[in-house]
C-alpha cells in the first residue's frame, strides 16, 4: 500500500500496527492510519517536532479500547490508554515515551485539553479532529492520496456504535459529560438504527 509519508517500521511500530490490525475493525484500523497521516501533515504544517515512531504509536493506538481484548470499567480512552502503555512496555519502550503515548490516547477526545498540550499528544488530536471534519494539513494530492489508500468504511457509525454499546453493558464506561457519556445520552432519548450516527469532537 502507497501513503504519502513513509510509515515507520521499527520492531515497536510494526507490532502495534499488528495488534490493531487483530483487534480492531477494520474500519477502525484506516481511521487509526488515516489519523497518522494528518496529524504528520499537521506537525510539517505547524512546525511542531516530535518523535515520529513515538506519534505513530499514539496514533494507531489511539482506539484500541474500543477492542473487546481491552473492554474494561473505564471510559474506552483510558482503557486504551492503559493497554497500549501496558504493550509498548512490554515491547522495550520506555516509561517516558509510553507515557506520552498514554497521555495522547486519554485525551484525544478531550476538546480545549488535548490542544493546549505539545507534541504528539496535540498533534494525535488534531489528527483525529482533521479526520472527523475538521481542519485538514498537508497538500489536496496527500489528502486524496489517504482517503484512496484507507477508505473510511463507515468509520462514523463503527466507532460510534461501538462505544455506545460497551457503555451500554457497562454504564461506568460512560461518565456524564464525557464523549462516551453524550452518545449514550443522545442514544437514550433518540436511538438511531446502526449505522446513521456520528462521531461529534
Amino acid at each position: 500500500m502507497s501513503y504519502p509519508v513513509e510509515i515507520p517500521s521499527t520492531d515497536i511500530a510494526v507490532s502495534a500496527l499488528e495488534l490493531v490490525m487483530q483487534e480492531t475493525a477494520p474500519a477502525i484500523m484506516n481511521h487509526s492510519m488515516r489519523t497518522y497521516l494528518h496529524a504528520y501533515f499537521a506537525g510539517q504544517e505547524l512546525e511542531i517536532p516530535v518523535d515520529s515512531e513515538l506519534l505513530f504509536l499514539a496514533c494507531i493506538l489511539h482506539d484500541i479500547g474500543t477492542a473487546g481484548k481491552y473492554n474494561g470499567s473505564q471510559r474506552f480512552e483510558v482503557d486504551g490508554a492503559d493497554a497500549a502503555a501496558r504493550f509498548l512496555i512490554g515491547e522495550g519502550l520506555s516509561e517516558a515515551g509510553a507515557d506520552l503515548v498514554w497521555q495522547a490516547i486519554a485525551l484525544h477526545t478531550s476538546p480545549g485539553i488535548a490542544e493546549r498540550r505539545t507534541g504528539i499528544v496535540q498533534l494525535t488530536r488534531l489528527g483525529v479532529r482533521a479526520d472527523f471534519g475538521g481542519r485538514r494539513y498537508g497538500s489536496a494530492d496527500q489528502q486524496s492520496i489517504v482517503e484512496r489508500a484507507l477508505p473510511r468504511l463507515d468509520i462514523e457509525a463503527v466507532l460510534a456504535n461501538t462505544v455506545i454499546q460497551q457503555a451500554l453493558t457497562k454504564p461506568e464506561k460512560a461518565p456524564p459529560a464525557s464523549w462516551p457519556g453524550l452518545l449514550v445520552a443522545e442514544f437514550g432519548s433518540n436511538p438511531h438504527p446502526p449505522g446513521t450516527r456520528s462521531p461529534v469532537f
